[in-house]
């Protein structure tokens, strides 16, 4: 009769488990962002919570500010979160680069998160000060090889997306550069503007309104396509200069804790492939020069598939940089 009660409490169990995940969601859902309000991950994350209102039965999409220590304290957050499907996390590249930039982590990349998705993609330009003495990025890199390490590259600190562009680039072209971090995209962008730094790699959403102004010079775009947007549709990409293949994309995703059940996933994963349909959503996406995915990535197990390739593929130019944390 003891063995009988034990499956039976058992079979309860498993019924108010599926039970409770049966009406899911039922609660608000809160977005962890890693970073600040105001930057781009926090915009990308505030439009797809808007996006996700209405396939997830007008669920409440709440978004959640964790900064600090390059995404890692926000990240952390959600591992440690209770995995249920009402706290997922919105992150960028960092997720693919955080093992190699930091030496003691207190969560496992993709061990201890659930993929659920890729959101997007945006490429980054390369853009100097006006008195750079370079026109076309053919020039620029003749002045970069002539220099002996003394062109100044300002990026926005550690993990940053100008940081990680900035060391592809130097990989890419195998030229020394005198590196410049800043605590943000704002200080980098200001000392750029008025000449105190000579180059950087910044994500297109934020260099437009400085290349529209033509306070900025423009020498290439990261993509392996060229942009639409009108400040830049005659920007030629790396690639067409002379980098073959080169491609650096800063790409959002949707995690949520590991252990999240099965049925709150593929709830998510639909209302993600319905939220990346929206009108509304792909419109400030574009106006933004961001590529919305569409792609097998969307896929939770082609997207985990993806973050450990992008892992891999970043140890080895942080490795290369001297700047693995091992």
């Amino acid at each position: 009769m003891k063995k009988l009660w034990y499956v039976a409490a058992g079979i309860t169990l498993l019924g108010s488990t599926v039970a409770a995940h049966a009406d899911f969601p039922n609660k608000p859902i809160t977005l962890v962002v890693p970073f600040a309000a105001g930057g781009p991950t926090d915009k990308i994350a505030r439009d797809l919570a808007e996006a996700l209102r209405k396939p997830l039965g007008g669920t409440t999409v709440v978004v959640e500010n964790a900064s600090g220590a390059g995404g890692t304290i926000g990240a952390a957050k959600v591992a440690r979160a209770n995995p249920d499907g009402y706290t997922l996390l919105v992150h960028h590249i960092g997720m693919a680069t955080a093992p190699s930039l930091y030496r003691k982590l207190s969560f496992k990349v993709p061990d201890d998160f659930e993929t659920l998705g890729l959101i997007n993609e945006a490429p980054s330009v390369i853009i100097g000060r006006p008195g750079v003495p370079a026109n076309t990025f053919a020039e620029l890199r003749q002045w970069i090889n002539a220099s002996g390490g003394k062109v100044n590259l300002a990026n926005a600190g550690l993990g940053s997306a100008s940081h990680l562009c900035g060391l592809m680039l130097q990989s890419t072209l195998k030229a020394s550069m005198t590196t410049v971090p800043y605590k943000g995209t704002g200080p980098a962008m200001n000392d750029l503007l008025g000449g105190q730094v000579d180059i950087m790699c910044e994500q297109a959403t934020n260099a437009v309104p400085q290349i529209e102004g033509k306070r900025v010079k423009v020498f290439g775009v990261t993509s392996l396509q060229r942009l639409s947007l009108p400040a830049l549709k005659d920007t030629p990409t790396l690639d067409e200069a002379g980098l073959t293949g080169f491609n650096v994309q800063i790409w959002h995703g949707l995690y949520a804790p590991k252990g999240t059940p099965p049925e709150a996933i593929a709830t998510l994963n639909t209302a993600l492939r319905t939220a990346l349909k929206d009108p509304a959503f792909i419109k400030r996406q574009e106006s933004l020069g961001v590529t919305i995915v569409t792609d097998e990535r969307l896929e939770p197990a082609q997207h985990r598939k993806f973050l450990e390739g992008e892992k891999t593929r970043w140890a080895k130019v942080f490795k290369d940089a001297g700047e693995y944390a091992d």
